[in-house]
């Protein structure tokens, strides 16, 4: 009797062969409109190379359509943010500006206030170290971002979340971490009266 042989074994894919996600497609779709936006590629060029990205099943054809441009910029490049609140206080927001993924804040004997509610971020996540001290460092998000304080050491101050869990698709979410001090952390979303300020003023900064 002829003994069979064993099969060969699968070949493994390569990286390009490999099938791409929900998020690898999405990825694209933002590199692409940001190409446009730079004048790298015009609209109807635009159109196209988004539809193709949409039916795309692979990373190869994926890659096909962002070989001309110049690779997005990883949020990790930025160095990390960070405030301190010596003997006067600082504070970020609520105008216009460019959040890192990585945010520092150390409350001091003047406090910190970070005021995320003009922010428009492309991260998944942005992670915040806070540490009350003194005085205490408070954040303040837009609705519709969530955040996850389980890494957070209340400390002596505490921590007061007053955030919603409901989060919107494609918002940053927030990981808190650190730790309360003596003056404790707040997180929350804007106050009625920062509310009235960002409807008076929507394009602020």
């Amino acid at each position: 009797m002829t003994a069979q042989s064993p099969e060969p074994s699968p070949r493994p894919a390569s990286s390009g062969e490999l099938r791409a996600s929900h998020d690898d497609r999405e990825a694209v779709v933002e590199q692409l409109r940001d190409a446009a936006a730079e004048g790298r590629i015009d609209f109807e060029e635009l159109d196209s190379r988004l539809e193709q990205a949409l039916r795309s099943k692979t990373h190869a054809e994926l890659a096909v359509l962002t070989a001309d441009l110049p690779a997005p910029h990883a949020p990790g490049d930025q160095p990390a943010l960070v405030l301190k609140g010596g003997l006067y206080g600082a504070s970020r927001g609520p105008e216009r500006w460019d959040v890192p993924g990585h945010v520092i804040a150390h409350g001091g004997v003047g406090g910190v206030k970070i005021d995320f509610s003009r922010v428009e971020s492309r991260l998944k996540e942005i992670a915040v170290e806070a540490y009350g001290e003194t005085a205490g460092v408070t954040l303040v998000i837009p609705d519709g971002w969530a955040a996850d304080t389980s890494g957070m050491d209340p400390g002596f101050g505490g921590l007061k979340d007053k955030t919603s869990a409901d989060r919107l698709p494609g918002t940053p979410l927030i990981r808190l971490t650190g730790s309360g001090g003596m003056a404790g952390v707040v997180i929350r979303h804007p106050n009625r009266w920062e509310r009235r300020k960002l409807h008076g003023n929507p394009t602020r900064g």
